[in-house]
């Protein structure tokens, strides 16, 4: 009906209806009686035989009408007549002495049957689209509802080995989570090998990790091995705007998986679906809950589906509902953590099996040159590293080319931004003030570039990259980060006398460090081993809010001070190793003046000539963990009132 509506609408505003006006029937006595008072202001002659209508041998005929319309305002402003078949030679000369406006037209070829025709055109228009959209779900089954069905289905796509061309082979590293997913598809394989024991497998493995450490490649691999259907489809598709639409397309995908059982199905993003219920955060969704609900209610619910296997990936399992991560539902949850740098390795030689490497191309060197990165990372810079060489029109990648695409990822962009002397000076100390800081300090990383060339946001980048692989970060080295950080603006003040505004990311980067040694880490004797929740990320909005205080004002004023104090301690260190290695800092900066760029090796031999003084007075705290004097000795708090 409202397609019918919309139809007639648009017809309506293309061909909009004439308005009607009145019109009179009169007598051609009273026509001559009207133009002869002067009331008619104009006539419209139409019929046979009108070229001589107004000879004197030539008779009016009653095949012949008039139309006009009366002077002045009237009941009926316009008048019809049928002309007598009479001779009238006065009416001419009578309508040009009255100035009446004559027109003559031929007679109308239209006839009732065109008429009819015209005005039921909309309609016909209408009954014939009505009448295609019903013969159309007649042959998708039969009933009107069966529109009804196909929104409701799932839409998840069905894949097999022969569809997906990825396999454990091409996934490098992550030996534990292929372990556990080849378990699964040994179970599809061979239940009985695994049921004579009266095990069961798990119905349901959740796949988490940081973006981009393969949680989905993985999940790719899965479809290539197994030889059982592979259904993969996003949560977010379950969402729809109409409420009671998600269940459906749930409720659908498990029919579909039980029909081709055994079967594996794949929800990536789970996320998406699977937040937790009655929390207030996040905005309520009633089409997402009742969405959930259904997801719960097929994984473990009256209707056993022993030989369908869940799979799911998100990187954010901690805004997961409880009641989907309970046994009997996603009974194991695989870490797919960041790769150490031998598995970076692997997945290099993954990356470069179709790019043509030169001799010089160290991998393992490349490697350990990426602490942090992910899969997603080192294939972008494999890629990346292709491109420049693609560029330079040149047969082979060599290492030249991948430093440079390492450098744009962890660094940005370089800029042709111009800037004065001055300004390349200022920023030459404070790269140079970084570098100082960081060769000094022994538990700080080795400085593996400095540049004085605009990147990204920034207009110089001092580049530190560790040995190894980290996962435990002493107080000694986070207190020496901090110096490091604070080395530039050190640094500026030591030499110009002043401050500039090229330390702002630094500070903030110190103070949410500082931040998080106090208050997550329990790294302040004062405190003791305790964690206050100030300034955490909101888990839904991704940025940090101000949370309900679960600590007095005595313990927050606490906490500033230790703040305060810890980023006191690593500004003195940085100032006091900048005031004694002042030569090797002013000529550092003359040199990065000259080169713009200096790498670790040329770094390591331009200080390797000057004598640098490391004051242990001043950076006793980054050498070694020093006792805090106890809070009886401290300064009395404000009061609470």
């Amino acid at each position: 009906m409202a397609l019918l509506l919309v139809i007639n609408s648009v017809y309506i505003a293309i061909f909009p209806p004439q308005p009607l006006e009145p019109v009179a029937e009169i007598a051609y006595s009273q026509f001559k009686q009207e133009l002869k008072n002067g009331h008619v202001a104009e006539v419209t002659l139409q019929g046979q035989n009108l070229n001589g209508i107004f000879a004197t041998e030539i008779s009016l005929t009653s095949d012949q009408v008039m139309n006009g319309q009366f002077e002045g305002e009237r009941t009926f402003s316009r008048f019809h007549l049928t002309l007598p078949p009479v001779e009238d030679p006065e009416l001419l000369p009578q309508l040009e002495q009255h100035q009446v406006k004559l027109q003559i037209k031929p007679e109308e070829d239209s006839s009732l049957l065109v008429n009819i025709l015209v005005s039921l055109l909309p309609w016909v228009i209408i009954i014939g689209v009505w009448w295609y959209f019903i013969q159309k779900m007649r042959q998708g089954g039969g009933m009107p509802g069966n529109l009804l069905d196909k929104v409701g289905q799932s839409g998840a796509r069905l894949y097999s080995r022969e569809h997906s061309r990825v396999t454990f082979e091409d996934v490098a590293g992550l030996s534990e989570a292929k372990q556990e997913l080849q378990e699964i598809i040994a179970f599809l394989k061979d239940p009985q090998k695994f049921a004579r024991l009266g095990g069961k497998v798990p119905r349901g493995i959740l796949l988490t990790g940081p973006p981009g450490t393969g949680k989905t490649l993985m999940a790719r691999a899965v479809a290539g091995e197994a030889e059982v259907p592979f259904f993969s489809i996003s949560a977010s598709q379950f969402i729809e705007m109409f409420v009671g639409v998600g269940a459906s397309r749930v409720r659908d995908l498990f029919t579909r998986a039980k029909k081709s059982a055994p079967s594996i199905i794949f929800v990536d993003e789970l996320d998406a679906v699977g937040r937790a219920r009655g929390t207030g955060l996040g905005g309520g969704h009633d089409e997402r809950e009742q969405t959930l609900n259904q997801l719960l209610s097929e994984l473990d619910g009256f209707d056993p589906h022993d030989e369908v296997i869940v799979l799911a990936a998100t990187n954010r399992p901690d805004v997961l509902d409880a009641a989907l991560l309970r046994p009997g539902r996603f009974d194991r949850q695989v870490v797919v953590e960041r790769p150490d740098w031998r598995d970076r390795v692997k997945i290099l030689e993954v990356h470069t099996r179709e790019i043509p490497l030169a001799e010089d191309v160290d991998l393992e060197l490349i490697a350990k040159g990426t602490p942090g990165m992910v899969g997603a990372d080192l294939q972008s810079l494999a890629n990346e590293a292709a491109l420049i060489a693609a560029r330079e029109d040149v047969d082979r990648v060599d290492m030249s080319h991948f430093e440079r695409a390492k450098d744009r990822q962890l660094m940005g962009m370089e800029r042709k931004l111009f800037m004065s002397e001055q300004e390349k000076r200022i920023t030459a100390i404070h790269e140079s003030g970084h570098a100082l800081v960081a060769r000094c300090l022994p538990h700080s990383d080795p400085v593996h570039k400095i540049t004085i060339i605009p990147r990204g946001q920034a207009l110089g980048v001092t580049q530190q990259l560790p040995e190894d692989d980290r996962y435990h970060f002493q107080r000694s080295y986070l207190l020496g980060r901090m110096a490091v950080m604070l080395g530039g603006r050190a640094a500026e003040k030591e030499f110009f006398g002043e401050l500039s505004t090229g330390a702002q990311n630094d500070l903030k980067q110190v103070m949410d460090l500082a931040e998080k040694m106090v208050c997550q880490w329990g790294m302040s004797e004062r405190l003791g081993a305790v964690s206050y929740p100030r300034g955490e990320e909101h888990p839904f909005l991704g940025r940090k809010l101000a949370t309900e205080k679960t600590f007095s004002e005595k313990t927050a004023w606490i906490i500033d001070q230790e703040i305060e104090k810890l980023v006191t301690s690593s500004q003195h260190c940085a100032e006091a190793i900048i005031a004694g290695n002042r030569a090797a800092l002013e000529a550092l900066a003359q040199t990065l003046l000259e080169e713009e760029s200096l790498d670790r090796q040329q770094f390591d031999a331009f200080l390797s000539e000057f004598s640098l003084v490391l004051p242990e007075d001043s950076c006793a705290d980054m050498l070694r963990v020093s006792a805090e004097e106890p809070l009886s000795q401290k300064e009395d708090p404000p009061r609470e009132d």
